[in-house]
């Protein structure tokens, strides 16, 4: 028996970084009725709200989806491991917290690929609009928005060497990496507000949580769109075991994240016809980009002994040291518990011939075996390097018509001649950091690579064997006016009325960064573009 429920003006599926800001601003203007669909739980876990609770998270079983690659055949045919936020916030939930645009170059380069509108000056109003920046208003930042972004409030003796070692190395101090040039070194700014996390359930949806019109449906699931011909017509869902139905009278919007809306694309016959007809899915409309275009970013984790009990690992060995942390938090809600795991970045150029940084490196000062694992028992730091814009193409396609069973995920990594060169660049330029006379005073022995791991042969190996995601696949629902795009430059699924997606999967390209503050950006540019088409009906 399937339930039914109301008619909606608009039904989002996924309450993550984007279908939050959506719900808030659909709702606002109380004319329209908005359901938000997510399958995962109310955000209730204290770990979520505690910016150092990110190791609580990444692989917890019900905030957590653990979805894991298919063997990697560039990654010596390892499944690597992908946590994606599952519950209200969705991975603004979950991750590292750290609040980075990208470049103005990345934007202008959408625009470029023929996608009027998402050119750099304008998405800057709506990175603005979003923005509750701790340092107020000015050229390129604003301090009124709801999501909350803040300084890290002390320095670290490990960080302030990586700076001075960067120096050494010309490479600029730079305290704003979302301002005028991303190039350079230096502290990050988080999405937190007095230590607590701000993830966009609390920034967008706990405002709005009130309204008449809005209506949020935790548990459950979206198994399929409701299709009438070439138009989507409301979704199916399961909810604690129940079947139910709502329908939308004017649009559904996916903003499942880049992994599950081409999934639910795909279950629902949109997407490359010979893939759907191989799993028996009646094919609704031949759209052969959905699934297609995965980038994500690879990290390589190099990891040092440290000379002096100053890390993370040893705070959280010393019952005496742990007590002084949540004594910090509890009086005045800064110390390691505010900040997370990062301190601090940089931006810069491994490749001679980049005319922009091609790679980003998080600085943390702890280490342990992969993120959010347990620290190791001695004093430790890792220089985590990763690609910006990594040329290898991945694919993200149903294994089967089961609409709870995790999809295929085939992001080939490395499989570009650059992609593998800028790695290892990247990797030199990390080593060649730790070696500076800054650094010298504080660090010990390389614990990986380690020091057996000498010629570019043997770091892209230590590549292979070690790298990890960093957490933004994006690109499998590609904005653009191609036969490969899915959807256009006001987020519309070509061939398909009614039926917006709006989330990191409409990027064409990686960004040059996190992708958390990009993602809600889109949403609330494609808030804009969709009450535009509302009020012209």
């Amino acid at each position: 028996m399937v339930m039914q429920t109301a008619t909606y003006d608009f039904i989002i599926v996924g309450a993550g970084s984007a279908g939050c800001v959506l719900a808030n601003r659909l709702s606002a203007n109380g004319r329209h009725s908005v359901l938000l669909l997510e399958a995962g739980p109310r955000d209730n876990y204290l770990w979520i709200h505690l910016p150092i609770g990110y190791a609580k998270t990444m692989f917890h079983p019900v905030y957590n989806w653990g979805f894991y690659t298919e063997p990697e055949p560039g990654m010596n045919n390892r499944q690597v491991y992908w946590p994606r936020g599952r519950g209200l916030g969705g991975s603004s939930s979950i991750n590292g917290l750290i609040y980075v645009r990208g470049q103005h170059e990345d934007y202008d380069q959408w625009a470029a690929l023929g996608n009027a509108g998402w050119g750099w000056r304008d998405v800057l109003p709506y990175f603005k609009k979003s923005e509750g920046n701790s340092r107020g208003d000015s050229e390129h930042h604003s301090g009124g928005g709801p999501l909350h972004c803040s300084d890290i409030g002390k320095t670290h003796p490990l960080m302030d060497a990586i700076i001075e070692g960067a120096g050494e190395l010309g490479i600029p101090q730079n305290d704003d990496f979302n301002g005028a040039r991303q190039e350079g070194v230096g502290y990050y700014q988080l999405f937190t507000r007095n230590g607590w996390r701000c993830s966009t359930a609390v920034a967008y949806l706990k405002p709005a949580l009130r309204r008449s019109n809005l209506r949020i449906e935790t548990d459950a699931h979206a198994t399929a769109l409701m299709m009438e011909g070439k138009r989507a017509t409301g979704v199916r869902y399961r909810q604690r075991g129940v079947e139910c139905e709502a329908r939308a009278g004017r649009e559904v919007l996916l903003a499942a994240g880049a992994l599950q809306s081409p999934q639910l694309l795909q279950l629902s016959g949109v997407g490359d016809s010979a893939l759907l007809q191989a799993h028996g899915v009646p094919v609704v409309h031949d759209l052969a980009g959905v699934g297609e275009n995965l980038q994500d970013h690879l990290q390589a984790r190099l990891m040092y002994k440290v000379k002096q009990p100053i890390t993370i690992n040893d705070a959280l060995r010393s019952p005496i040291a742990r007590i002084k942390m949540g004594w910090q938090w509890l009086a005045n809600r800064k110390g390691p518990l505010a900040i997370g795991i990062n301190h601090g970045g940089m931006f810069t150029r491994a490749l001679p011939q980049s005319t922009t940084p091609d790679v980003q490196f998080h600085f943390a000062a702890l280490s342990a075996e992969m993120a959010g694992a347990k620290t190791h028992p001695w004093s430790g730091c890792t220089f985590s390097v990763c690609q910006l814009r990594p040329t290898s193409r991945g694919t993200v396609k149903i294994k089967s018509r089961d609409p709870l069973a995790p999809p295929a995920l085939q992001p080939n990594y490395l499989s570009s001649e650059v992609d593998c060169r800028t790695m290892v660049e990247g990797v030199k330029l990390a080593r060649k950091l730790a070696r500076t006379r800054s650094m010298s005073a504080l660090l010990g022995d390389e614990y990986r690579p380690g020091d057996s791991v000498r010629s570019d042969d043997e770091v892209l190996d230590f590549v292979r064997n070690y790298g990890a995601t960093i957490f933004h696949p994006v690109g499998t629902c590609r904005m653009g006016d191609d036969a490969q795009a899915v959807v256009d430059a006001r987020l519309k699924v070509h061939g398909i009325a009614g039926l917006r997606v709006v989330d990191a999967s409409i990027m064409p390209t990686l960004v040059s960064g996190n992708t958390n503050a990009p993602v809600v950006m889109i949403a609330e540019k494609a808030a804009d573009l969709i009450l535009e088409d509302a009020a012209r009906a």
